[in-house]
């Protein structure tokens, strides 16, 4: 299975903002964008105007990055995305974000998304009652999406609950505390998706 092995503190210098990818680390003091606010190699700190192209090649690899698929991946998204009506960029958004990982990641079940991935990978999730150890399974509203017992007291699930506890709520998602799972209410608009993304760019 190809996947990322660098940095990912490297990945949010290239963009110039905080993705996320390492939870907690990356809103405290000890994250790489505020110690080194400019972008990776012998380069970085030259100054260079983006062009249109390098304009939509920022947002789409931000995009990868903040979700952590691969290139390949990526365009099969926008290819399933460009098949239904309505807006590309907003359904490839809201395809990112019923990613199985990804929920686990918003339900506050992990601390970042590579986290939730590892959990789903390791097959600790059940999907109504079922257990998918597919990272990029395509959650349905209704759908209950689950720890296995035992998992309350995993490190892992620990730092995702507090750092959950920081984070405001999302309304299209439901949440129970007491049994470790949660729902998708509803597909999620666009302006209820907090990613900092201009997604008709990322194409």
């Amino acid at each position: 299975m190809a996947r990322y092995r660098g940095s990912v503190c490297r990945l949010c210098r290239r963009e110039g903002e905080k993705l996320y990818l390492k939870g907690e680390r990356c809103a405290g003091n000890k994250c790489s964008v505020e110690r080194k606010s400019y972008p990776p190699g012998q380069h970085g700190q030259g100054r260079r105007k983006l062009s249109t192209y390098g304009l939509q090649l920022r947002e789409k690899q931000k995009a990868k990055r903040i979700y952590g698929v691969l290139e390949r991946q990526f365009r099969l998204y926008f290819r399933k995305a460009d098949r239904y009506r309505g807006m590309t960029g907003t359904i490839l958004l809201q395809l990112l974000e019923r990613r199985l990982d990804n929920m686990v990641y918003r339900l506050g079940l992990a601390p970042s998304r590579a986290a939730a991935r590892q959990l789903v990978r390791h097959g600790h999730v059940f999907v109504d009652g079922r257990r998918v150890d597919i990272p990029s399974y395509q959650v349905k509203p209704e759908q209950d999406i689950a720890l296995v017992d035992g998992m309350k007291n995993n490190p892992i699930v620990q730092a995702g609950l507090e750092a959950a506890e920081k984070r405001e709520r999302l309304p299209w998602l439901v949440y129970s505390p007491e049994t470790l799972s949660g729902s998708l209410v509803n597909v999620p608009d666009r302006g209820n998706i907090p990613v900092v993304l201009n997604e008709l760019y990322s194409k």
